[in-house]
């Protein structure tokens, strides 16, 4: 498999956590199958056929943008007729495809076509997942921590904290409060989002809102398919631990950095909230949920798009840029270095400033 296949389906599995009530059985889905090991399945022109009806159908009920849905549907059914799948018989091949020919035209890294050897079933319109589908989502968060890898303490008195994805809030609010009554004496923070794949949107603003003295507006989110718009604010912080906006925070990212864990870097950008090191961001932006094709296929179909309230945009397709670019290897020692000198400008105990001076050399 192509490394960077493989990569964008790992991305798309963790960002699918916090997308709509068929998250969790395609979570668990995605992991069980995105292996070699998954079996392969013989196809003809009539399943390649109802793929791409329930392709466009699909695409023209929900797709964030109604004029790109339009030239999808006209580009995959042209496609169809041409015979330009006519010699694909593997499913695994046909998905794959089915995915670029739409990421083709829209340049969207959200869209995706999976093949599921294992048949997909099918539910009613509001259902959500099933308590054996809960329990087993509930396997993979706890396995993960709910994004939470690590935190701890720099020297210096840096605080640091690394997040792999935003997990499902019930799991991840706590671990958060327990992230953040570590570093709450730290004198300034280091958010590590290199490997941060997305996740929940609620669990991204969840926290956020630890890093704000007063409500402040986020990326609010606008779904097509519902013709509304989500507002989206910080909350108080009632458990005492909230870090405020006194304190500087640093943001790392890297190409890796993506979705919903953009979302969080967008918008602490645009609020003048962190400084973001590294590399720019994946850019996928848009959100949306899984949806059954067929029996062996889904589609992961982007209906919402983030607008913020600064730049009344979004970071899809282009990423997010940092302020202050390096290579992601190389981002850990500069963002400390910019925060200790942060700290060196305002220190007035000699003794501590001189350490803080030592600290940065070693960087250096």
């Amino acid at each position: 498999m192509d490394p960077s296949r493989k990569s964008r389906r790992m991305r798309i599995a963790l960002t699918l956590g916090g997308c709509g009530v068929l998250a969790a059985t395609c979570v668990h889905m995605l992991h069980a199958q995105a292996g070699p090991s998954q079996p392969d399945m013989t196809i003809d022109a009539a399943t390649r056929k109802a793929v791409v009806d329930a392709a466009v159908a699909n695409l023209d009920r929900a797709y964030v943008f109604p004029t790109m849905a339009a030239q999808l549907h006209r580009q995959l059914e042209a496609r169809i007729a041409n015979g330009d799948f006519n010699r694909i018989t593997s499913a695994t091949q046909f998905a794959d495809a089915l995915t670029d020919a739409l990421r083709d035209v829209s340049h969207d890294r959200h869209l995706e076509v999976r093949y599921m050897a294992d048949a997909v079933p099918e539910r009613p319109a509001n259902a959500g997942p099933s308590p054996q589908e809960q329990a087993q989502e509930r396997i993979e968060q706890v396995r993960f921590n709910y994004g939470v890898s690590s935190v701890g303490r720099l020297q210096g008195n840096l605080g640091y904290i690394d997040l792999h994805q935003f997990g499902r809030t019930d799991g991840a609010a706590p671990r958060i409060a327990a992230a953040m009554s570590l570093l709450r004496d730290t004198q300034a923070l280091v958010v590590d989002l290199r490997h941060c794949g997305g996740g929940d949107p609620d669990t991204v603003m969840k926290f956020a809102s630890y890093l704000f003295d007063k409500p402040t507006h986020l990326n609010d989110i606008y779904w097509r398919d519902q013709n509304r718009t989500e507002v989206r604010w910080t909350q108080p912080v009632t458990n005492g631990l909230a870090y405020g906006e006194k304190r500087a925070v640093y943001l790392l990212t890297s190409s890796d950095t993506f979705s919903g864990c953009e979302d969080l870097a967008y918008a602490l950008k645009n609020a003048h909230r962190a400084t973001l090191v590294g590399e720019t961001t994946g850019g996928g932006a848009h959100a949306g949920d899984p949806h059954r094709l067929t029996a062996h296929f889904m589609m992961f179909v982007p209906s919402g798009r983030p607008i913020n309230p600064v730049t009344h945009t979004d970071w899809e397709g282009t990423g997010v840029a940092p302020d202050v670019a390096t290579s992601s290897g190389k981002a850990l020692d500069r963002a400390q270095i910019l925060a200790l000198k942060g700290l060196v400008a305002r220190e007035s105990d000699p003794d501590w400033k001189a350490k803080l001076q030592e600290r940065i050399g070693e960087l250096e």
